[in-house]
């Protein structure tokens, strides 16, 4: 359906009288949501929503943002496309028409209304409802006292039909899907399969019946659902506060925490400026002193050498060699002491040598601490503060003693000798502080072992053809000899150690290590 709107019947008036009125204290099941007033001519949309005839034509029409391809692409449509039309509420016309019983209904100003129009369901004034009966369209209509029906307490209004006033409807066309009365089931519906309206309201309540009792589960397992996601929103909620609060405080303390440091540092800092200052004012003195003495000392040195005779000079000689001597030095000591401006960097320091990763049971080893200073030049100088510690990694009682020594330039040459095989952390710091890459990874391999036999063909020609010459090779003889012989079963087929079977001359004996050639021996069956 293109474009398409509500059509509502011609013939079933408003259920109110004056559109305009606002009423005061009415229930919102009788309001309508569009217009906020009550119903007039209610329709149900397929949503099972009430609204006025007049909002339902009001409302805007929809369009599908992504249609299916096809013949109704892009259609706009707010109705059902097989009746064009929204059906009455019953139910919505029945709770007005209570609410008006119970509360009253201004028809207009000063006016009471004290008749209802059954067919139009509406309640009329005295001089609405004489001109209701004098109009030809609505002669017929059934107008009632409104005293009569407040006395009954409850509604009986009979459901007229709208082409046909004062006939109601009594029969349903199958067909159709519609109520008709007897008068349209002989003109509109004639041939059509129409039963009574009772009998067909049985069997379509029975089926809603049916429908609901199917569904009520899955309103439970919904209602389940929905609680579920509520409990874990609030969870989630409760939890999101919880970590909030957390991080607010880490925060905070993480705050206090930098901002103690930072003091500190600057403290630190502000003492070692301080003694720092101290020390240089001191040299600065010392310095100046000397500077003086030694400048006086040229001084009068050069006097005497340029103005003085032979005689001045002779007497004072003394006392100008003595002072010249002198020169240079603070308290009879040299002066050899210099004034350092840098600084050394322990993130800059490096090791160098195979030492540093590799090693030998009960051999030293050895590697060398280059240090260097913040802009990752070398110090050219020694006598900073270097601690090296060498512990086993699965033995934490079992360390190697490091010697560090000075070299004077900058460099540190550190020597150990590890007493067990294994893997071995090495801490090296500067300064209390570890260099990069500290702690280090030593790997010490166990003691080199040297070959107790001898390094022949066969155990038969080394032995000179002896039966009880052994070889660790595992071949045999038959005839009773107990070592190999060529092309024998187990002979290498090369020079090979009688001690360990290795065929390299020069090599570290493997005897005892527990390999299968030192364990089985190959026998000639």
């Amino acid at each position: 359906m293109s474009q398409s709107r509500a059509r509502s019947p011609s013939s079933e008036p408003d259920a109110t009288s004056d559109p305009g009125c606002e009423p005061s204290g009415a229930e919102p099941c009788a309001l309508c949501p569009v217009c906020a007033q009550r119903f007039r001519d209610p329709r149900i949309l397929p949503c099972l929503h009430s609204v006025c005839a007049d909002c339902a034509r009001r409302l805007e029409p929809f369009r599908d943002p992504a249609p299916a391809p096809g013949p109704n692409a892009g259609s706009v449509s707010v109705l059902c496309p097989q009746c064009d039309e929204l059906p009455p509420d019953h139910l919505a016309l029945d709770r007005v028409f209570l609410e008006s019983l119970s509360l009253g209904w201004e028809d207009g100003p000063g006016s009471e209304p004290g008749y209802r129009c059954q067919v139009c369901s509406t309640n009329l004034c005295t001089f609405c409802s004489q001109a209701h009966r004098r109009q030809k369209r609505t002669s017929a209509h059934s107008v009632e006292l409104l005293l009569d029906l407040r006395a009954q307490g409850r509604l009986s209004r009979p459901t007229l039909c709208p082409l046909h006033p004062g006939l109601r409807l009594q029969l349903y066309c199958e067909p159709c899907d519609a109520a008709m009365c007897g008068e349209c089931s002989s003109t509109a519906h004639r041939g059509h399969r129409c039963i009574p309206a009772h009998d067909a309201a049985d069997r379509h309540a029975q089926h809603i019946r049916r429908l609901l009792e199917d569904i009520r589960p899955r309103l439970a397992h919904l209602e389940g659902a929905l609680r579920l996601v509520e409990s874990s929103q609030n969870a989630l909620r409760a939890r999101a506060d919880e970590v909030a609060q957390e991080v607010r405080a880490f925060a905070r303390d993480y705050a206090v925490a930098v901002e103690q440091h930072c003091g500190a540092l600057l403290q630190r800092l502000e003492d070692v400026c301080l003694h720092r200052r101290n020390l240089l004012h001191l040299q600065r003195a010392q310095l100046r002193q000397t500077l003086a003495d030694v400048r006086g000392g040229a001084d009068f040195a050069e006097r005497l050498l340029t103005a003085g005779s032979e005689v001045a000079v002779l007497s004072a000689k003394a006392v100008a060699v003595r002072r010249l001597e002198g020169a240079g030095q603070v308290g009879g000591f040299p002066m050899v002491g210099v004034i350092q401006a840098k600084v050394v960097d322990p993130s800059k320091c490096v090791l160098q040598g195979e030492g540093a990763q590799r090693g030998r049971e009960g051999q030293q080893g050895h590697f060398t601490l280059l240090c260097r200073d913040t802009t990752g030049e070398p110090m050219g100088r020694g006598g900073d503060a270097v601690l090296v510690s060498i512990v086993h990694r699965d033995r934490r009682d079992c360390t190697a003693e490091a010697t560090v020594v000075d070299n004077g330039d900058g460099s540190y040459r550190v020597s150990y000798t590890p007493s067990e095989p294994g893997l071995y952390s090495v801490w090296v710091c500067v300064r209390a502080q570890h260099i990069k890459g500290s702690p280090f990874v030593l790997a010490v391999n166990r003691k080199f072992q040297k070959h107790h036999g001898v390094f022949h063909c066969c155990s038969f020609c080394s032995s000179g053809g002896a039966k009880e010459a052994r070889c660790a090779c595992g071949g045999s003889m038959p005839g009773g000899y107990q070592g190999c012989g060529h092309s024998h079963p187990g002979h290498p087929g090369r020079a090979h150690w009688s001690c360990c079977g290795s065929t390299v001359e020069i090599s570290e004996c493997v005897s005892g290590v527990g390999s299968a050639c030192g364990i089985i021996r190959t026998v000639a069956l």
